[in-house]
């Protein structure tokens, strides 16, 4: 594949008129979009709408006005329909970190005869640091096993079965429906992570029958630095379970202020404090902006450039890059890992000339494709330039010798 043949395929790309509709800068590559989504051009003008008009001049009028207080539910009812929700089984909030401390302790304090927190040890370490958390203050216990052993750790003691749909390292895709009956069949809850995968793939909780979901909004979804994450609660949940967060956007009245807390109703009672509402409003722009895509054609085109990348570094043996990613692109997400004993030296090379990817230790080169404004082409320059770094020892410049520097 030559640069021409790139540029063939992004004549025919379906998709291709959404890349207008982001604002990414001259000169540089953007494969990071699995950390932090590029800005969509809308959003500018409508956080400026906000401060200006909404705050500016409708000052507290806004919470009734301009929908502020409605938000949370508004913005998760989009979210829902990209991630298979029923209606009401997603309320934006919080962050991915809090949201998990609500929904592990929600279901250890519902079924107490269930001690365990089953999930696997390379896990998304946020996730498990929270699980950790939740689990030693309830007196319960976390179980971590190996990906192959999950199944065997599925006994009568294990509450809920908490994973990330797909591996924040190699993009490796979990078989959501397969581990959600697991989990049921042995009596546990299944709550599935899903950062890595909303806006990437084709996500349908209905379907797989999954009880609980968190998600961020600031990588795929492209709602910006720090967006608001989101949580789901299955229908057939909502009413056992009770966050351990009790705030007063959770009450069953929360502008009567009484005394006593009643949880809400339905997913609402996992609300907590006021919504930062700035931060609401750009993440429900970018997520109208996905509600406009055919998933099916995202995840397409998200397979078609992962072969692409794939078989132009296959075809450089130079580069002694191993790929840390599966090989069938039906069994990973939307991001490539390539192994490479200078990774962190390589990565930075990439980023000083304007190829934006990331550095996982000890030695995973990771680059997210976000079908939307990702580009065949990209995926040629990305190539190239690693081609560059590499063959001119730039990798080994003594100020990329010290990992310790890693972030």
């Amino acid at each position: 594949m030559d640069l021409a043949a790139c540029r063939a395929l992004d004549a025919v790309d379906p998709l291709a008129a959404f890349r207008s509709r982001f604002e990414l800068p001259m000169g540089v590559t953007y494969l990071d979009g699995n950390s932090l989504g590029a800005l969509p051009g809308e959003t500018r003008r409508r956080v400026e709408q906000v401060l200006a008009g909404e705050w500016g001049q409708g000052l507290t009028r806004s919470w009734n006005q301009a929908g502020w207080i409605d938000a949370p539910r508004r913005v998760g009812e989009k979210i829902g329909r990209l991630i298979g929700a029923r209606s009401g089984e997603v309320v934006v909030a919080d962050s991915t970190s809090v949201n998990l401390f609500k929904l592990i302790g929600a279901a250890l304090q519902a079924r107490p005869g269930r001690r365990v927190v089953l999930s696997e040890a390379e896990n998304f370490p946020t996730d498990l640091y929270i699980a950790e958390g939740v689990t030693r203050m309830l007196g319960a216990e976390l179980r971590l096993l190996p990906r192959e052993r999950l199944l065997t750790g599925l006994d009568a003691d294990v509450c809920v079965l908490a994973l990330t749909q797909v591996d924040f390292r190699s993009g490796r895709l979990l078989d959501m429906a397969a581990l959600t009956s697991a989990a049921h069949s042995a009596g546990a809850l299944a709550l599935w992570d899903l950062s890595h995968s909303a806006g990437a793939l084709q996500v349908d909780l209905t379907a797989a029958r999954a009880d609980l979901a968190v998600g961020c909004g600031y990588k795929f979804l492209n709602g910006g630095p720090g967006a608001p994450a989101y949580l789901h609660v299955s229908t057939a949940l909502q009413e056992e379970l009770h966050s351990p967060i009790q705030g007063w956007l959770g009450h069953r009245a929360p502008f009567g202020f009484a005394g006593d807390y009643l949880p809400g109703a339905g997913v609402e009672r996992f609300l907590a404090g006021t919504p930062p509402i700035l931060s609401l409003a750009a993440l429900e722009v970018a997520v109208d902006l996905w509600l406009e895509a055919d998933l099916a054609k995202v995840r397409a085109k998200s397979m078609r450039l992962g072969e692409l990348f794939i078989d132009m570094v296959e075809e450089r043996p130079e580069l002694g890059l191993v790929l840390g990613s599966p090989r069938s692109a039906e069994a990973r997400g939307s991001q490539l890992s390539f192994v490479h004993p200078e990774a962190y030296g390589v990565m930075q090379a990439l980023i000083e000339r304007g190829v934006i990817g990331d550095f996982r230790p000890p030695d995973n080169l990771r680059f997210g494709l976000t079908p939307l404004y990702t580009r065949f082409e990209d995926i040629f320059h990305a190539v190239e330039t690693m081609v560059e770094v590499v063959a001119g020892g730039a990798h080994l410049d003594p100020r990329w010798a010290m990992r310790a520097r890693v972030p």
